[in-house]
């Protein structure tokens, strides 16, 4: 069940093309950019922000979604970091097993996903993995989907609570990003809608899961 709007807020922000922290540059006989899809409205700290500028092709889509969890860091921080463990919130996935490592940066897993989905499977790579920063990053390398070239990165940092609680209370912001190709036949809005969709109800399931457990 989603959380209440009073718990939690998501701010979806899809990249639009005169967006002030584009930075364009040229490479070979095509455009790249330098992208950070986190919304000039909401502040996060440069520690964070930098996590969050992808280098996006012309056939790519960037985007980001961001959530407030009435929890502490340290209790969001223990569900996300689980590499291992992806379906602790992430509910459109059925099962994960650790093909190779024992969860540093480098390790694989293989998720499978649940029925109804334009997937089965996918194999992807731990890039990232910092427990003083609160910062996991993965990319897809393989599996039977079409979201090639995916590449998602989540950071955490805390903020003062704007709840009606203690005046020292803080809440966990997580910032979600990913770059992903846009798939044949598809636009870079249909693309960006369809996975800003699943990562939300990701990230709404870890804001119940982190309320529930800090409680």
């Amino acid at each position: 069940m989603p959380p209440s709007s009073s718990d939690s807020s998501v701010l979806l922000q899809r990249i639009s093309s005169n967006n002030t922290h584009d930075f364009a540059y040229k490479q070979s006989h095509h455009q790249l950019q330098r992208r950070m899809p986190i919304p000039c409205s909401t502040e996060v700290p440069d520690s964070v922000s930098q996590y969050h500028t992808h280098t996006v092709s012309p056939d790519q889509c960037c985007s980001a979604v961001i959530q407030r969890i009435s929890a502490p860091v340290s209790t969001v921080w223990s569900v996300v970091r689980r590499f291992d463990n992806p379906q602790a919130y992430k509910h459109f996935v059925k099962s994960c097993h650790v093909v190779v490592g024992d969860g540093d940066v480098g390790t694989l897993r293989e998720v499978r996903v649940i029925s109804g989905l334009p997937a089965a499977r996918s194999t992807e790579r731990l890039e990232i993995l910092d427990d003083e920063r609160h910062v996991i990053s993965f990319s897809v390398v393989g599996g039977d989907h079409r979201l090639a070239n995916y590449r998602s990165v989540t950071t955490l940092h805390t903020e003062p609570s704007s709840g009606n609680g203690a005046a020292a209370a803080v809440d966990t912001i997580v910032v979600e990003s990913y770059v992903v190709d846009v798939p044949p036949g598809n636009t870079r809005e249909e693309t960006c809608v369809f996975v800003d969709t699943i990562v939300k109800c990701n990230l709404q399931s870890l804001s119940q899961i982190a309320r529930n457990s800090s409680r």
